[in-house]
Order: structure tokens, then C-alpha cells, then sequence
């Protein structure tokens, strides 16, 4: 199997931390021989951590996902190769050691050593880089503040998340405790800090998870990290000021010169760099502390300053409004960064914010006294100069924020403290053709080889792709609000957050697996980490809440209110999974794995309450989108409970038929009609359980339903309607039929079902796409161009599978 990397940055990277997801086809690797697993570079086997996500019912591996070490070349592409049957084995230069002990918790990776322990205030017990000590005082944090109150930060609980010889994740969860006798209310703040350590790399990358698990809503005043320049430094932690800003309103920073204030110098790109290094000859630098903070959109702006004077910046949505940025944004919008570099004790530390403007408000500083990130900086004084609302976590939501520490020696280029940061920011990423997908079988049947595609269709499902709004904001970057939603008044007056309605990183993995289009995984994994942490309920006193996944709302949760929590929805109809386990099939990320089980618990949960016993009155979205879930689960798992609950659907769809004759809905009191696109919802659901569970009498019923939309659902001129009332039967555009119909061919091979849907899939692939320009500040938001993000988590799927049986079927599609 070919292994791909693109041409990305024009110098070369060695060792390059890499991840792979590569699926298999059942029976062709057993789980006990995926440690064999090789990659080649040339003839060389390179060291590969294998990590199995998923096996198929016979116990062969179904996705593993695969750690890997990469030499590539600058302004080149490159080309490995996946073997399954080498006797070679790679030498390992460097590895990630872990010990574990009953109250603490060792690492090293060959330049880095640091301890962790339980039930302390501090983040490290020791830490040492390159023979260098810093003191556990040093690590400031993070600490979050509430109500002016500086709260307690105690790890409770260490634990190794991942082991592995190239990379391995350690995890401390704890509490943020007030000072006084004040208390939350319910179980109070918590917390999660992962850690991941790659062998022979002098940084970790840092991931700091808020939880607000009280009973109402909780406004950090600000959430700081830092790192002091000695034990007795005497850091201030309060939030850099804001002043005038100047943005690059061009996106080019064409027009930005050096400039000198004081001791603190400006410049902007690398040209000039060199003489502010350490070490070099005719340096400028002949102090022995730096410091500096680093900002881009094209190219990076410096600040410098050679006595240690504080350089920081801020970000606030008003910059994000002014400033242009061409990018799209899921993949890279800039860096964002702050050092500290001691001469006489030649170490530094450079701080850099993972997607800091996606995620604003975000600040950095550097000073004589180290370096801090603000995670949330002052939002108070944010207030004075800012029209966006403030970052408030509801009950139940959490959020995380990653940043690198990258540890350095004095004389490290400032170039290359940049070059790191931007390549965490865009890391390089391997892919494999979309044909090893194909052949895996692992997605449903999207694929088509290149002589069978239509360039138009595929364009056009391009464009359907790119087109959404970008919604920068730390709760809101990976979502966007429903404009239909929100004019209908949905959130009384407040936007209507999508959600990821209709499970668009799903739809997104699988546009990534059949195109091999890059920017596509990254959508998907962004809005992945945001439905993980802000869509899910991860504290409530109501069981039917505990774990489950919101309905599109305003607020994200619908608000919350101190002492009754969120007041929010949750319903069958949407809470999804498959999302969720591709991202822990693309990523390697566990908890995704362990929110999706979550999800599903919530579902068995809700199917048990009274308003899902009677066939037909809970329509068919939410028996069909819960049937969708369970399958998924047990296909991951191979757990019979979720199946439990499958056989029981299938059966209150066959007496919802039984009652009324057919899949009819109650609408008005003395009604009841079809509603096209809910049933096709239920008839994809059924078919994803018909595939693990083929029965003739399934069959039957799935076929009847679809014959009786061909025959009473459709318009003289081949569309399907809207709903099935004189008041309600304009022409229909939901694509949801298309996959009904493409589900009716499947089963039998009748070319008619692909007829019937022709003139709606002319509409659907005739698309105009949504802007991407425009911003707009609204609530705690910068929203960027429209559209929601369910456009097309709803419709990829269903024109997809159309198209593809399509062009099968006929060699053609228009």
C-alpha cells in the first residue's frame, strides 16, 4: 500500500511526527500480526507504532492507525510503502519511556524527563530538558479565575492515556478549588490536561480541557498558563492590555517594514532574523535574556526585545473582523506564539497556541520573568474595548485548548522556533489512494474509479463541500448556526447553533476517503474535537442528559440556568456516533471513541421513556437516526446490547406499517400523511442494520416503502414532493430521497429507482455555493461567510451514493 505526502514546506523535516489511519479489509490482517506492520522509506523499514481502532466480527483488523516517524523532503513530495510481510526491523534511535508507580507517573523521550503526581498543586513533580532542571515552582497553572477569585488548581489523578516507543499521552484529571468557603454548585469546576510526548522531540504538546460540571453557567474572568524563569520569578499573570490594533487588512503583509520602539524591534518575515539570534555573528542580541512574540496571517510579525522588556499580543474579535486571511481556516489561519530565551543558562522555552484566532479571545506575553499563555485572557477588560460577548461555559459543556512548549538551547534559530510553530499549526499529513478505502469496505459505496466519475458532479460536491461558514470563537470553531433556524426564531432571538446536525464529520470523512483532498480531513477533525467537547453533556444530575448530545439550539446547550442546569434538548433524532468513531479512527484520539459510547448509552436511555413506545408517534427521524446510532455502535464494538435495542426498532417499524397501512405520520388531529425525507431517513437507517443483518422480510418492508413514495409521493414532472397535504405539497428538494431511491436499485438492481430520482439529483449537484467572505460579529462570534454546516452533512451521502449507482448502472450520470 502506497503511502503519499504532498509537497508542503521547502525545508526538509527529519523524524517528522506522522498519523495515519489505514482501513482493512475483513480477514486480511489478524489483530495478533498488526505489530508487524512496516513501512518503507526506499528499503529502509522505518519505526511504526501500530495501534488497532477497530476489528471486524471475525477479529481481523478493520482501521488501525499507525505512528510513524517521516524524513521528508523540502518542496518536494514523497512516497512510502505499507507492507504487511517484511522480516526487516526498524532501529529505534530514540524511544518514549513510561513508568508508572501507584502515586506518580515517570516519562522520558531521550531529551525530555518529567514526572507527574497525584494529588498535587503543581503540573510537574520534576522536569528536565537536555540535562537542564527546571523547578516544579516554575510551572505556573493553568490556573482559572471566576468572580475575581484565583481558584486551586489540584491534579487529582495521573493516568497513561497512550504507551508507545514514538508517542505516548498522559492525562491528569483534577478540580479548580475555591480558596475560601465558597463552593460550586454541583460538582463544582474540573478539569483534563494531556500531555503527548514524541521520542526525541524537545516539546510537548499541551492540551488543557475546561469542564464546567456546576448547575448553572460559569464566565472565566481569564485561564493562564505559564512558565517562570526561575522558582522565585515574580510573574504577573494579569492579561496584556489592549491597544490600537493594526491588522493586515491586504492578508499580504506586503506593506508591514522593521520598525524600533525602544528596545523592542518589529519586523516582519524571516529576512531580517539572523542578526537577532543568539550566537551568530554580528548579532544584535547581546543581552542575555530575549524575548519575543510572533503573529501571522501570511507572514509572521516578530517582536523582539533584547532586555527581556514584555512583548505581547491579544486577539480579540474586532482584529479578527478587520484583518483578511485568505485561508481555509479548519487548515491554517496563522500562528501564534510567545519565547523566552536565557543565554547564561542557554535554554528557552517558545509557547505556541494551536488555532489561537479560530479559537479567540487568545493572548501571549513574554517577559524577563518567562512566559505566559492566556488561555482566556481578562474577559473583563476584553469588555471595555470588545462588542462580543464573553466566553461562558453552560452547565455540562467543556472545551479544550492546545499549545506547544517547545524547549530549546540559547543559540536555536528564531526561524526555526517560527518553522515549529507553523508546522504545528499545519502539520504534515500522509494519505493513502481512495481505492485502499474502496477495497476495505469499511465506508458505504461512495467511491468511483476516476474513468467512471463525472468532473461536473465531482465539482460540484467540491464545492458543497467548501461551502459554510467559518465561526471563529473558542465555542464556536468547528460549528455553525442555522440561519433558517435562527430567522424562525428557534433560539428566541439568539443564533441557533446546527450542532452537527446530520453528523457532518461523517459526511466529511468519507468526502476525505473518496478524494484524498486534505483540507477535507481537517474540516472533519475540527468539528469532531468541537461536538466532543461543547455538544456533549459531560455533567448532569438527569440521566437523560448524562452523555448525551444536544439538539441544535441557541447557546449550544440552549443555556443554562444556576441550580437547573442546561435547558437544552435531547433527542434520538439527533444524537450521532459514526462521526465521532471515524474521528477516533482518523485521529487515534480515544475519546472520541469513549464520547460515542456515551451518546449511545444516552439513546438506550431515551428509547426506554414512554414517547417511544407507540409505533408512529415518534416519527420515523427519531426511531431511524437511533437505529443508525446503535448499529454503528455494535459494528465498533460487537456488543449485543446495542442490537438488543435494533431488533426492537425494526419490529416497531413493522407495527407502525402493520397500523396504518403504510409509514404514515400524525400531522394535524385528524391526519396523517407522508413525509418523504423522514422516511428516507428511517430506510437509510434500516439498510445500515440490513447490511449486518440481511432478512427477506426487512427487504420486503424497506422496498414497500419506497415503491409507495414512487407511487404517491412525486410530482407530474419528477420531483418529489415536501410533505403529502394540499398545503404542504410544493415540489420537494431534500436529497434524503435520493439515497431511498439509491437504496431501492441496491436491493434490486431495477434501473427505475434510479430514474425516479434524476430530476432531483439535477437540482442537487446545480449548486451555488455559500460565501465565504463577509464577517460579521454577533453574540460571542465571528462568523465568516454563511451556510450551515448541515447542508451537507444532510445531502453528501445521499447524492453520493446516487451518483455512484448511478454511474454504474448507466456508464454516465447526465
Amino acid at each position: 500500500m502506497k503511502i503519499y505526502f504532498d509537497k508542503l514546506y521547502k525545508d526538509d523535516r527529519k523524524k517528522e511526527l506522522c498519523g495515519l489511519c489505514v482501513p482493512f479489509e475483513k480477514g486480511l490482517l489478524k489483530a495478533s500480526s498488526a505489530d508487524a506492520l512496516t513501512i518503507l522509506d526506499g528499503d529502509r523499514p522505518l519505526p511504526v507504532q501500530v495501534e488497532v481502532t477497530s476489528k471486524w466480527d471475525d477479529g481481523s483488523v478493520r482501521f488501525a492507525y499507525l505512528y510513524f516517524l517521516a524524513d521528508l523532503p523540502g518542496n518536494d513530495k514523497k512516497e512510502f510503502e505499507l507492507v504487511t510481510d517484511s522480516d526487516l526491523r526498524p532501529e529505534y534511535s530514540e524511544t518514549v519511556d513510561i513508568i508508572e508507580n501507584p502515586e506518580d507517573i515517570s516519562v522520558s523521550n531521550g531529551v525530555i524527563k518529567l514526572c507527574v503526581r497525584n494529588n498535587s498543586e503543581k503540573l510537574f513533580e520534576e522536569f528536565e530538558y537536555s540535562d537542564r532542571s527546571f523547578d516544579k515552582e516554575q510551572f505556573i497553572g493553568p490556573f482559572v479565575t471566576v468572580s475575581g477569585q484565583r481558584l486551586k488548581t489540584v491534579f487529582d489523578k495521573w493516568t497513561v492515556a497512550k504507551k508507545g516507543k514514538l508517542f505516548s499521552v498522559i492525562e491528569g484529571s483534577g478540580r479548580c478549588l475555591p480558596t475560601d468557603e465558597k463552593t460550586f454548585s454541583g460538582e463544582g469546576i474540573h478539569f483534563e490536561m494531556r500531555l503527548s510526548i514524541t521520542a526525541g522531540k524537545p516539546w510537548i504538546d499541551t492540551d488543557f480541557r475546561f469542564i464546567n460540571c456546576t448547575d448553572g453557567n460559569i464566565k472565566p474572568d481569564d485561564i493562564v498558563f505559564a512558565i517562570k524563569s526561575s522558582a522565585g520569578a515574580d510573574i504577573d499573570l494579569s492579561s496584556p492590555a489592549i491597544g490600537n490594533m493594526i491588522v493586515d487588512s491586504t492578508g499580504c503583509g506586503d506593506t508591514k517594514k522593521t520598525s524600533v520602539s525602544g528596545d523592542i524591534v518589529t519586523t516582519t518575515g524571516i529576512k531580517e532574523l539572523p542578526k537577532y539570534d543568539f550566537g551568530t555573528e554580528g548579532s544584535a542580541a547581546t543581552e542575555a535574556v530575549r524575548t519575543i512574540t510572533g503573529k501571522s496571517n501570511y507572514r509572521t510579525e516578530f517582536k523582539i526585545s533584547f532586555s527581556a522588556s514584555q512583548v505581547e499580543n491579544t486577539i480579540i474579535a474586532e482584529m479578527l473582523e478587520k484583518e483578511a486571511n485568505e485561508h481555509f481556516a479548519e487548515v491554517l489561519y496563522g500562528t501564534f506564539f510567545a519565547d523566552y530565551t536565557d543565554k547564561s543558562k542557554d535554554v528557552g522555552v517558545c509557547a505556541t497556541v494551536f488555532q489561537a484566532f479560530q479559537n479567540f479571545p487568545k493572548a501571549v506575553k513574554a517577559d524577563k520573568n518567562g512566559v505566559v499563555v492566556y488561555i482566556i485572557p481578562d474577559q473583563n477588560e476584553n469588555s471595555k474595548v470588545s462588542k462580543a460577548e464573553p466566553v461562558v461555559f453552560t452547565s455540562g459543556m467543556a472545551r479544550e485548548t492546545r499549545f506547544l512548549l517547545h524547549f530549546h538551547d540559547a543559540k536555536e534559530p528564531i526561524y526555526e522556533l517560527d518553522n515549529r510553530s507553523l508546522i504545528y499549526q499545519m502539520p504534515d499529513r500522509p494519505y493513502i489512494a481512495p481505492d485502499e478505502f474502496e477495497k476495505a469496505k469499511v465506508f458505504p459505496k461512495v467511491f468511483l474509479p476516476r474513468d467512471k466519475q463525472n468532473d461536473d458532479v465531482e465539482i460540484a460536491l467540491i464545492e458543497k463541500a467548501d461551502s459554510h461558514a467559518r465561526c471563529y470563537g473558542m465555542l464556536n470553531f468547528g460549528d455553525a448556526p442555522d440561519p433558517g433556524y435562527t430567522a424562525q426564531g428557534r433560539g428566541g432571538g439568539n443564533l441557533v447553533w446546527t450542532n452537527n446536525e446530520y453528523d457532518y464529520p461523517h459526511a466529511m470523512y468519507m468526502m476525505y476517503a473518496r478524494t484524498g483532498i486534505r483540507r477535507f480531513l481537517d474540516y472533519a477533525n475540527v468539528a469532531a474535537s468541537h461536538w466532543m467537547d461543547v455538544d456533549v453533556c459531560h455533567y448532569s444530575t438527569d440521566p437523560l442528559r448524562m452523555g448525551g448530545q444536544w439538539e441544535h439550539t441557541r447557546k449550544h446547550t440552549g443555556g443554562s440556568e444556576e441550580g437547573r442546569g442546561c435547558k437544552g434538548e435531547m433527542v434520538c433524532s439527533h444524537e450521532w456516533v459514526e462521526g465521532l468513531l471515524d474521528f477516533y479512527h482518523f485521529t487515534g484520539d480515544e475519546r472520541a471513541l469513549s464520547t460515542a459510547l456515551g451518546i449511545g448509552e444516552n439513546v438506550l436511555r431515551l428509547l426506554d421513556t414512554p414517547m417511544y413506545q407507540v409505533p408512529g408517534e415518534a416519527s420515523a427521524r427519531e426511531t431511524g437516526w437511533a437505529l443508525r446510532t446503535l448499529t454503528a455502535l455494535f459494528i465498533e464494538t460487537g456488543d449485543r446490547k446495542w442490537v438488543d435495542k435494533c431488533e426492537w426498532i425494526v419490529s416497531q417499524f413493522a407495527a407502525w406499517n402493520d397500523r396504518y397501512g403504510k409509514w404514515l405520520s400524525p400531522y394535524m388531529d385528524n391526519t396523517t400523511i407522508r413525509v418523504g425525507f423522514m422516511i428516507s431517513v428511517a430506510l437509510g437507517s434500516l439498510m445500515r442494520y440490513y447490511r449486518v443483518f440481511p432478512s427477506e422480510e426487512l427487504k420486503k418492508m424497506m422496498l414497500d416503502a419506497i415503491d409507495d413514495l414512487t407511487e404517491n409521493f412525486m410530482t407530474p414532472q419528477g420531483l418529489f414532493y415536501y410533505k403529502e397535504l394540499p398545503s404542504l405539497s410544493r415540489n420537494g428538494t431534500n436529497t434524503l430521497l435520493l439515497e431511498a431511491m439509491a437504496i431501492g436499485y441496491e436491493l434490486t438492481q431495477d434501473k427505475r429507482y434510479l430514474d425516479y430520482g434524476k430530476k432531483t439529483f439535477e437540482r442537487a449537484i446545480d449548486v451555488s455555493p455559500a460565501s465565504v467572505g463577509g464577517k460579521k460579529i454577533v453574540e460571542d462570534a465571528v462568523i465568516v461567510g454563511s451556510g450551515p454546516t448541515k447542508n451537507f452533512a444532510q445531502s453528501f451521502l445521499p447524492i453520493t451514493s446516487y451518483y455512484v449507482q448511478l454511474a454504474l448502472a448507466n456508464g454516465t450520470v447526465l
